[in-house]
């Protein structure tokens, strides 16, 4: 059993496993490696290059067998994606602990990773990839889908009609540019080095054609822009090579960012080197292929700095390129802003935050039903009910059916019992998970991304995130997780993510109200010790108790 294989979750009411608060993690566990959803599921990788659902193949039969045998009073302790003991607990504690890539200080450098990782010592699980929450492109889309409404809401008048934007990578995460900007009216180049992830996001209904050349890329994407008609098109190539070039010849980019998997060098790709010779060339040489990368990571940032000197809007998108860049001698790397700071952290203050959740039925039917529920609890945000119908249009469901939206500090619960009170009543076919991405509100401590630029100085201390999964574990949450690196590289950042099942029982009801109450309000929380002023308004109006504050 202990090698690849294809791996398809279960779906439907029946339990494979002895209660659902165990099935919830065996089925989305299972759903991160669907082959519709992996970007290599034979190895284990979810997405982001590296990020993996389990360290090896008998790890995750390990796993599979632990969670379809846990009882209801106990914890299996998985270790960078490694089952490595089981505990008794009680009915409130998590059924699983999850602790990935975690280093410590001194030793939080890709070099020790790898030496590690070579032993099997240790596995990558990027974000939702090692906390088994990945639901695929549609899991980042609507954060990036909020991204560009900021922007347009910033610069454009509130849409991007007429206007361009140039990015690249069309992987697990940055597949959703495309469709983000598109949703938001506007054109979208996007440059990407491997045709295969080009036509898997054709296929998915996330970008609407693949170029000839550069030169079709061109002419269509500008012809789109006069039209002010929403479009998207990739063109195969290097980013650190095109990038320069679209700026020699004087394309006019209103946007400008990326989302290439810049985080691990070993997962970009350097000028000059061939796609088919890019694993073994990384596997074999990775400290002259780290060097390599890096000098295009310089390249491709410089041509990001020229968009901005010609007035373009240009952000990082947490990808790390910015530091990768700065490593290579490139002195200018962070003159562009990253978009938390520049777009998102007005929405942290409020609680607000990627919230998801998965129909463990595998019946797209009860993501209807539960779209319904959002759009009557919360049919005056006009900006939510639009993306909901939109998303309703243009998602496609990879793996089991899923939806994300971003809900706030004193919503998140709303939704949650509705579910619980959907599974109950039979509305629903089975229960749901409701989980987040880890880039939220008040689990991440990551000077690249989340928290750069803290009004206080404080993008660096990682109290936070241990604070929110410790709050996470004993606010009843079915499965939480801490993780090292995420999607900015090793020694960047640290994140926690948690996942809570709905099974229509009054214990999940408490459970839910309880986590969805305090991980957004530690997002709250959070602003107010950094001293943002909206975030204090927002504790006073909703009863988030501070000390000192009243």
């Amino acid at each position: 059993m202990s090698s690849a294989r294809p791996v398809r979750s279960p779906r439907g009411p029946a339990l494979t496993a002895r209660s659902w608060s165990t099935e919830a993690p065996l089925r989305m566990l299972q759903n991160n490696l669907d082959p519709e959803v992996a970007e290599r599921p034979d190895d284990l990788v979810v997405y982001g290059g590296t990020g993996k659902a389990a360290r090896n193949w008998a790890s995750f039969d390990s796993i599979v067998r632990e969670l379809t045998t846990l009882g209801e009073d106990e914890t299996l302790l998985v270790q960078s994606g490694k089952p490595v003991g089981v505990l008794r607990t009680h009915e409130w504690a998590p059924r699983v602990l999850i602790a990935n890539s975690n280093l410590v200080g001194d030793w939080a450098n890709w070099p020790e990773f790898r030496r590690l990782d070579a032993l099997g010592l240790m596995m990558y699980g990027q974000m939702t990839a090692g906390s088994w929450i990945y639901i695929g492109t549609q899991g980042i889309l609507q954060g990036t889908y909020e991204t560009f409404a900021a922007v347009a809401a910033k610069r454009f008048g509130g849409s991007l009609a007429g206007t361009l934007t140039i990015t690249a990578g069309l992987g697990g995460m940055g597949g959703a540019q495309p469709l983000a900007v598109t949703m938001n009216e506007g054109v979208a180049l996007v440059v990407e080095c491997d045709p295969e992830r080009a036509l898997r996001r054709v296929r998915h209904g996330y970008l609407d054609e693949v170029a000839e050349n550069l030169d079709e890329a061109i002419d269509k994407a500008t012809a789109a822009k006069a039209e002010r008609r929403a479009y998207s098109v990739a063109v195969i190539g290097n980013a650190a090579e095109v990038l320069p070039e679209l700026l020699r010849r004087g394309v006019r980019a209103d946007i400008v960012t990326d989302q290439t998997s810049a985080h691990d060098p070993l997962s970009y790709l350097p000028l000059g080197v061939d796609l088919e010779d890019w694993d073994d060339y990384a596997a074999k040489k990775p400290d002259e292929f780290t060097d390599r990368a890096r000098d295009s990571m310089a390249k491709h940032v410089e041509a990001m700095v020229g968009f901005l000197d010609a007035g373009a809007e240009v952000f990082d998108y947490g990808n790390s390129l910015r530091g990768e860049a700065k490593l290579a001698g490139y002195d200018r790397a962070f003159d562009y802003p990253g978009f938390v700071p520049a777009y998102i952290r007005p929405l942290f203050c409020e609680g607000k935050g990627p919230f998801r959740w998965a129909a463990l039925s595998g019946d797209p039917a009860d993501i209807a039903a539960t779209d319904d529920a959002i759009l009557d609890l919360f049919g005056d945000n006009d900006h939510l009910s639009r993306w909901i119908r939109m998303a309703r249009e243009k998602v496609s469901f990879q793996g089991l059916p899923a939806r994300i939206c971003w809900l706030g500090y004193g919503e998140r619960h709303q939704a949650g019992l509705r579910f619980n009170e959907m599974v109950a009543s039979g509305e629903l076919k089975a229960p749901l998970v409701l989980g987040r991405d880890h880039l939220d509100c008040g689990s991440v401590a990551s000077p690249y991304r989340e928290t750069e630029g803290m009004a206080d100085g404080s993008d660096a201390i990682a109290d936070w995130p241990l604070l929110n999964a410790l709050v996470n574990t004993a606010s009843g949450a079915t499965w939480v997780s801490l993780h090292h690196g995420g999607g900015v590289g090793m020694g960047r950042s640290l994140h926690a993510g948690q996942v809570t099942v709905a099974d229509g029982t009054a214990l999940a009801a408490q459970k839910l109200e309880r986590v969805l109450t305090n991980d957004p309000g530690m997002g709250v929380i959070r602003h107010v010790d950094a001293g943002y002023d909206r975030a204090r308004e927002v504790a006073v109006e909703r009863g988030v108790r501070v000390p000192g504050l009243g």
